[in-house]
């Protein structure tokens, strides 16, 4: 099994608490969540009607998809209500001093 690469993607000051940043590794898509004192990597890409997460509503550890309501948790993935049942693509973050890395 290959080590995870880490791709250092925006400042954290740049997605402070309750902020979505969109950033782009290898080529996909991701949004940062800031939530629960943590942040969040998801591809920025809702798994039900393929339309893109960044606009949907982010509150206390999921985001919404702007088109239908479906609601994602963020540290699994899962599609926590209809009509999405699969979950989204998420990513392993760390923060190496003032910048935060998505591991894709």
């Amino acid at each position: 099994m290959s080590e995870k690469s880490f791709v250092a993607v925006a400042q954290v000051e740049e997605v402070p608490a309750g902020a979505k940043k969109v950033v782009e590794a290898n080529g996909i898509e991701i949004v940062l969540c800031n939530t629960k004192d943590r942040i969040f990597a998801v591809r920025n890409l809702c798994s039900h009607a393929h339309e893109k997460l960044d606009c949907g509503r982010l509150r206390n550890g999921w985001l919404s998809c702007p088109v239908h309501g479906a609601r994602f948790d963020l540290e699994t993935g899962a599609a926590m209500n209809p009509p999405a049942t699969l979950p989204v693509e998420t990513y392993e973050v760390r923060i190496a001093g003032d910048t935060i890395e998505v591991a894709v």
